[in-house]
């Protein structure tokens, strides 16, 4: 494991008041989950999420040029890409934390592939197969509102 992949382990005592400290002023207490592989920390398989908005297609991310964010770690294919990543991730990460919407729209959480996908609405949506990236692309609105509204019960289900 790199320096990189290595995380700090804060004391019992910081993990206490922070987790306080955001249930008292009502800030979340976990992010959406991530599809991250559990071997390598990896989200996006390792792929730059930036490229798919810059470059229109997925490219690897290098090794030599990753970060540690929403504890995963994300690679890009040049410092550009991660800056950018950097200052909005928000912009850049896969919606629904790279689950594939077309099954979220079927209330169930399946893992998108990185090599299928679609930007829509300035949104990375990635999808389980290309069947499901073809019946999105027909109708990403009514798939997006009926995973939209489906979303917080699938979340519930992850990890069980």
């Amino acid at each position: 494991m790199t320096v990189a992949r290595r995380p700090e382990k804060p004391g019992f005592l910081a993990f206490l008041v922070a987790f306080l400290l955001m249930g008292a002023l009502g800030t979340p207490v976990s992010a959406d989950p991530l599809v991250v592989n559990p071997d390598t920390g990896l989200a996006l398989s390792g792929y730059d999420p930036v490229a798919y908005f810059t470059d229109r297609a997925p490219r690897p991310g290098r090794p030599d040029l990753e970060m540690n964010h929403d504890g995963a770690i994300w690679r890009f294919s040049n410092i550009g890409n991660r800056d950018a990543f950097r200052e909005h991730p928000d912009i850049y990460a896969p919606r629904f934390g790279g689950y594939d919407p077309v099954g979220i729209a079927r209330s169930r959480s399946v893992q998108g592939n990185p090599q299928v996908w679609a930007v829509v609405g300035e949104k990375l949506y990635l999808f389980y197969s290309e069947a499901d990236r073809a019946r999105f692309v027909k109708a990403p609105g009514r798939i997006l509102d009926d995973a939209e509204r489906n979303w917080p019960e699938v979340v519930r289900t992850i990890g069980r």
